[in-house]
């Protein structure tokens, strides 16, 4: 489900199920949460880069694949939800710096993942959105590193509104770092990792994200998030929104 190897000190993660639009199901989330762990815990890496196959960068939660949790436990959905949450929390606070290449859209909890980065690269044609709300979900665990990354103001409208923004719009309110033709996004994006990890110290680019990390004030956020994610999980507007989504039925709230 994912691709990981490490050239010129530079660890790169590619979500590879694009027959799947990449979509977050519980095994591609450990295993990427297994590769991040591995790259941050690596002393001969000095920067992650998280980039994709196929045409969508990911669509977000696997729906499949959520329909079923929707029959477990509070706990394993709890237990579940943990780990998405310490993916997320693992690439935003970790010592490593962390490049998105976004080579399409990013949706839901795709989209999260591109929250979490430290430096995003896309093409001008991918969109990002959080679209939980459109099939009766939350997005719960997003909404505490996008309100940190760009402020409330810019995050609110976003989280409140499933419509997709263009790469130029992502670029405007801090989600996108530079928008870069397709020919020249990996490229673009490995000489600035270059640069970045030659003229920075990794030490002193570890102990700054845990300082962020801290001052933004993550464990008691993200404990709420977590129990929101579970309750969302749980309401019958999830069930009939992603019940809808997968028979294809157009949803009137």
């Amino acid at each position: 489900m994912i691709r990981y190897r490490l050239e010129n000190r530079v660890a790169r993660i590619t979500l590879n199920r694009p027959d799947k639009k990449n979509a977050l199901s519980p095994a591609m989330v450990d295993a990427l949460l297994s590769a991040a762990t591995q790259a941050m815990d690596d002393e001969q890496v000095r920067a992650l880069v998280l980039d994709a196959e196929g045409d969508v960068f990911s669509a977000g939660a696997d729906l499949d694949a959520l329909q079923t949790m929707q029959g477990w436990s509070e706990e394993e959905q709890r237990q579940d939800s943990l780990k998405l949450a310490g993916l997320y929390r693992l690439l935003y606070s970790g010592p490593k710096p962390v490049i998105g290449l976004v080579q399409g859209h990013a949706l839901a909890g795709g989209c999260g993942l591109v929250s979490v980065c430290d430096w995003v690269f896309a093409v001008p044609s991918a969109q990002f959105a959080y679209t939980e709300v459109a099939i009766g979900f939350v997005p719960a665990m997003v909404s505490v590193f996008l309100c940190r990354k760009m402020g409330e103001g810019f995050a609110r409208p976003l989280l409140l509104n499933a419509a997709r923004i263009s790469a130029e719009e992502a670029l405007g309110c801090g989600l996108v770092y530079k928008v870069v033709a397709p020919e020249n996004l990996e490229l673009s994006a490995l000489e600035f990792v270059r640069n970045l990890i030659e003229r920075n110290s990794g030490n002193s680019i570890a102990l700054t994200k845990a300082l962020l990390a801290k001052n933004a004030g993550l464990d008691q956020a993200m404990a709420h998030a977590i129990e929101t994610n579970v309750e969302a999980r749980q309401s019958e507007a999830c069930k009939r929104g992603v019940s809808s989504f997968l028979n294809k039925e157009k949803l009137h709230w």
